[in-house]
């Protein structure tokens, strides 16, 4: 079972300058909450409840102003600083301590899953023994991600990362489930002519042992990265829509709280008080009324 997960939100938002000169990309809003919202209600959807995030060198500061250290959302929330980008796999040795003995999740701090059976495909991906388990979603442009080939059983036969031919439209998204021999399956890698550690390289060495599977976000689901000012602003405009539409509020970590008994009515109406007159109070005063 997986209890244990790691946000990666360090990186320097290239893509996004100048707004990422001063902010944190994971700090901007997609539409009415801080990007960092979604990726944590991923993992607390999932049940995870021990959660370390990583932060760029400099910007703790700036996350523990909005998410302090995760009591108020009946969770535990650790902080690592990271001096520089170095790849999605060092996530599991700079985490090495707060891993230890167990199973881990990673998601990638600006990625955003959607979807109606979501819940129940996140828990059952955290009932992982041995391996590894990447989600995949179908997307009209495979030659911009990382794709996979899949067997009848759902065991990945192959990763390319953006194929020139096409190969698959099945992109492996930014959220994955491995066993404890991540941390020393990263130690082995070695820097690619980016100078970073690859995720695909990761997932080769699962896939080499066979213990490499694969789940599926259906066709009713979506899974946005907003690493460019376009996807970001896409995304924003798909909660704002869904949100208006529906009135209930997606990533809304109180109430995930709540629902889940993490946390009680005292706790909502501290956060209230801590979040000021404002829509997102309003919701909140809604759930405990």
């Amino acid at each position: 079972m997986i209890k244990k997960g790691i946000i990666l939100s360090g990186g320097m938002g290239t893509r996004m300058s100048p707004l990422t000169k001063a902010v944190n990309k994971q700090l901007l809003p997609i539409y009415d909450k801080p990007l960092i919202f979604y990726p944590l209600s991923i993992l607390m959807l999932a049940n995870i409840r021990d959660i370390l995030i990583i932060v760029n060198k400099g910007q703790l500061g700036q996350y523990k102003k909005i998410i302090p250290n995760g009591k108020n959302l009946g969770i535990k929330i650790n902080y690592i600083e990271q001096s520089s980008p170095r790849g999605l796999p060092d996530a599991f040795i700079l985490g090495e301590n707060f891993i230890k003995k167990d199973n881990v999740s990673l998601i990638l701090g600006d990625n955003f899953f959607y979807g109606q059976n979501l819940t129940q495909k996140l828990v059952n991906c955290t009932k992982l023994k041995r391996g590894a388990k990447v989600l995949l979603h179908k997307v009209s442009k495979p030659e911009l991600y990382g794709v996979a080939k899949v067997n009848n059983s759902n065991k990945i036969m192959k990763i390319i990362e953006k194929p020139k031919k096409y190969f698959s439209d099945l992109a492996i998204t930014g959220l994955y489930f491995f066993d404890n021999k991540v941390v020393d399956y990263s130690k082995e890698l070695k820097p690619s002519k980016r100078g970073e550690l690859e995720i695909t390289d990761l997932l080769n060495k699962y896939k080499k042992n066979k213990k490499l599977s694969a789940d599926y976000i259906g066709r009713g689901g979506a899974w946005l990265d907003t690493g460019s000012i376009e996807d970001f602003y896409k995304t924003s405009s798909f909660v704002s829509a869904i949100e208006n539409r529906q009135g209930f509020k997606i990533a809304c970590l109180e109430e995930i709280s709540f629902l889940k008994r993490w946390i009680g009515k005292k706790e909502i109406r501290d956060q209230i008080k801590f979040y000021g007159k404002c829509e997102y109070s309003k919701y909140l005063e809604k759930i405990i009324s």
